[in-house]
């Protein structure tokens, strides 16, 4: 009797266990695709506009990420189209199978993370790969891409957030040579520049700027 239970105890544990798993791999795919898209960016760059007017809690976190989605969305609307007409819509068709969708889904992707990626960060995971006679894009494994492309997201967001943080540096300088040569040393600097800094940002549209030129900055 025991022996005939077994195996349904081991089929039960086996099924939990794919579960599991199933669910896991599940909550991963919304980081996964964060990663091969230009949420990490939008998202950096945003947090540079926060840390820089100096209101860590103005705008809240959820307004950040919900805007960098919304941004995320319309910056790969084109390679997102791509994917739909070439993979998606012949699977709904029964054109191809789910393997030859992954492939085809893969090229638009790839293309956008290419465009993004500098030459000497994919040449750097190649070489950590031990990859031999890669000669052309193709001979890149995607698995080796994602990481130079979320290597050079990061760098891109560096870059444009220092950028962003000169015009305030200047007005926190100012301030604080300001107050020192008034003798007002008690009083803290960033409580001074804040407004000033806030103004700044409204009065040149801000947003509107910054949103421009991340939206470029995917087209250079």
């Amino acid at each position: 009797m025991i022996a005939a239970v077994a195996p349904h105890v081991n089929a039960d544990g086996s099924n939990a266990v794919q579960i599991l798993l199933l669910v896991g791999g599940i909550s991963l795919i919304p980081a996964a695709l964060f990663v091969v898209t230009g949420f990490t960016r939008i998202l950096i760059v945003l947090g540079f506009i926060r840390q820089g007017l100096g209101t860590p809690t103005a705008p809240p976190n959820q307004v950040l990420v919900g805007i960098a989605v919304f941004l995320t969305l319309f910056v790969m609307s084109p390679t997102l189209k791509a994917m739909k007409t070439q993979a998606y819509d012949p699977l709904q068709k029964h054109q191809i199978t789910q393997t030859q969708a992954l492939e085809r889904a893969q090229g638009p992707l790839r293309e956008f993370m290419w465009k993004q990626t500098r030459t000497k960060d994919v040449a750097l995971f190649v070489k950590l790969a031990h990859l031999k006679n890669v000669k052309a894009r193709k001979d890149v494994p995607t698995l080796v891409l994602i990481p130079a492309f979320t290597i050079s997201e990061h760098k891109t967001a560096f870059q444009i957030g220092f950028l962003i943080f000169l015009p305030f540096l200047i007005i926190d300088l100012v301030v604080s040579s300001t107050l020192m040569s008034m003798g007002m040393m008690m009083l803290p600097p960033s409580f001074i520049s804040l407004p000033f800094k806030i103004l700044l940002f409204v009065l040149v549209d801000g947003w509107n700027l910054v949103t421009s030129s991340l939206v470029s900055s995917f087209h250079t």
